[in-house]
């Protein structure tokens, strides 16, 4: 069983790796830096995927 905290900072932490990762992502359109956008679409994935998983560790506590 997950800390009800530790779902709270995944999820946090994906929305934060999220907008940062676009901000990333469109800097890198902006001035045509293909590694930035790179850099940025990966963090969003990452962000993504942290947030599903605290979604989801937040939810398997709550039916317990």
């Amino acid at each position: 069983m997950t800390d009800k905290n530790d779902s709270m900072k995944n999820k946090l932490n994906g929305m934060k790796d999220k907008v940062v990762g676009e901000a990333k992502d469109q800097y890198g359109k902006a001035t045509d830096d293909k590694g930035k956008q790179v850099e940025g679409k990966t963090q969003k994935v990452k962000g993504k995927a942290e947030e599903s998983y605290g979604k989801a560790t937040e939810d398997n506590d709550e039916h317990r």
